[in-house]
């Protein structure tokens, strides 16, 4: 058969996307050359927040739209906590957030018998085992992301997602080495660590293992490629952990840890664990050990409750923390989450607009980032061409370098910052 698979959210999905298509792709089947050629259309799902579900949705009705022959398959977390909604969009299968070789397995048994509607859906709440999915498979790509962890048991007030996935659980050190050699066998250049809540990987394993293992796990594993972590949870940066993972080879000084807010009334609101005064702290014993280092970071305005004081507040712990790039979302309703019934509900024009206004500092701050670089050398492993001419990647901190240069694809080199080219850097490669 041939397939699409369309994925909405977070790297995870991302991540469990390159999976499914790699299992598809080893039991035969193929992707579609175009949503008319596809036989099967798969939609991975994300219900972060209330616009993620409403996104889902059109996914769906998209998918039907385009490809109205084809079987409609749906998976991930919005279909895991909203099936019947699924189900009334009218997909074919219906599988949740976990087991994706089962729900492979029903989209195939689906196809052979399109009179057979299939709904599996579990209890993520009672998942105690990890999951380990093919790692790498999409060709041309130079960074593999690896999920080494699932799940989450923080039950912030705004999110849904550790009912949506179910409570911590991690791959083992052992298979974390072996999935990492093999990525550094296919000729992945860099390994990105992901998950749910990566901060919690080894929770479950009974002392056995911290994120500190595996990051080293993976450094020995896989010598010579760079290694990035996905989200921190921002209590982790304590003066040792980051002490600790400075004498790790390879990894890459770049560190995404959400804030939310920069107010501490708005934090205890969300039920996130530390106050504004408290992350910053954290952030300053990264930079300690990664002088330089990149700090990025998601916010969320608008939150129940939020007053002008309070907005303003996060605007200006905003520039004390002097981020290299923000994600700002306007607070969005989930349903089932405290904070869609707590008073104070923002007027949705409030939102938008604190929403710009945070997205211009966000601007202005990553700007002010990348500007201090120019004039410096830096390591860039290239990615792909651009329309053009020129060769776009990324470099250790993560900041995107435009520079000419044949073959560079997969190439590491030492290119010197001469300035920018709107958001990007621009540079010569050295050394030709």
């Amino acid at each position: 058969m041939t397939f699409l698979i369309d994925t909405l959210g977070c790297k995870v999905n991302q991540y469990e996307t390159q999976a499914m298509t790699t299992l598809l792709q080893e039991r035969g089947h193929c992707l579609a050359a175009s949503p008319e050629l596809a036989q099967v259309r798969i939609v991975n799902t994300c219900a972060v927040t209330g616009e993620s579900g409403c996104k889902s949705r059109q996914a769906v009705r998209r998918a039907k739209s385009e490809s109205p022959e084809a079987l409609i398959a749906v998976c991930g977390c919005f279909s895991q906590i909203s099936p019947e909604q699924v189900a009334d969009l009218g997909a074919d299968v219906i599988g949740g957030s976990g087991d994706r070789s089962a729900f492979v397995k029903n989209v195939e048994r689906a196809f052979r018998d399109r009179e057979t509607f299939i709904r599996e859906v579990d209890d993520p709440l009672h998942r105690r085992d990890f999951e380990v999915l093919p790692a790498g498979g999409l060709t041309g790509r130079t960074r593999a992301m690896l999920k080494i962890q699932d799940g989450c048991s923080n039950f912030c007030s705004y999110c849904v997602i550790p009912y949506a996935r179910g409570p911590v659980r991690s791959m083992s050190l052992a298979d974390v080495s072996a999935q990492s050699a093999a990525l550094a066998e296919a000729g992945y250049r860099e390994i990105v660590l992901t998950g749910i809540e990566i901060s919690s990987y080894g929770r479950d394993l009974k002392g056995e293992a911290s994120l500190i293992d595996a990051v080293r796990a993976v450094s020995q594993a896989a010598p010579g490629l760079r290694l990035r972590l996905g989200s921190l949870e921002p209590r982790t940066a304590t003066p040792e952990f980051c002490r600790e993972l400075a004498q790790i080879p390879g990894v890459c000084p770049h560190f995404h840890m959400s804030l939310q807010s920069g107010c501490t009334a708005t934090l205890r609101r969300m039920r996130r664990r530390y106050t504004a005064e408290e992350y910053y702290g954290y952030i300053a014993n990264l930079r300690a050990s990664f002088p330089e280092c990149a700090i990025t970071t998601d916010v969320i305005v608008g939150f129940p409750g939020e007053t002008e004081e309070e907005f303003c507040d996060t605007l200006a712990f905003l520039e004390t923390c002097a981020f290299a790039g923000i994600h700002v979302f306007p607070y969005s309703p989930r349903p089932g989450t405290p904070a869609a019934s707590m008073a104070g509900q923002i007027e949705k024009s409030v939102k938008h607009a604190r929403a710009a206004e945070a997205g211009r500092l966000a601007k202005k701050l990553a700007r002010q980032y990348a500007e201090r670089f120019v004039g410096r050398s830096l390591e860039v492993l290239f990615e792909q061409a651009e329309p053009d001419g020129r060769y776009s990647g990324h470099t250790g901190n993560y900041l995107t370098v435009l520079a000419s240069g044949d073959n560079l694809h997969n190439v590491v080199k030492t290119v010197q910052i001469t300035g920018l080219d709107g958001s990007y850097l621009c540079g010569t490669v050295q050394g030709g």
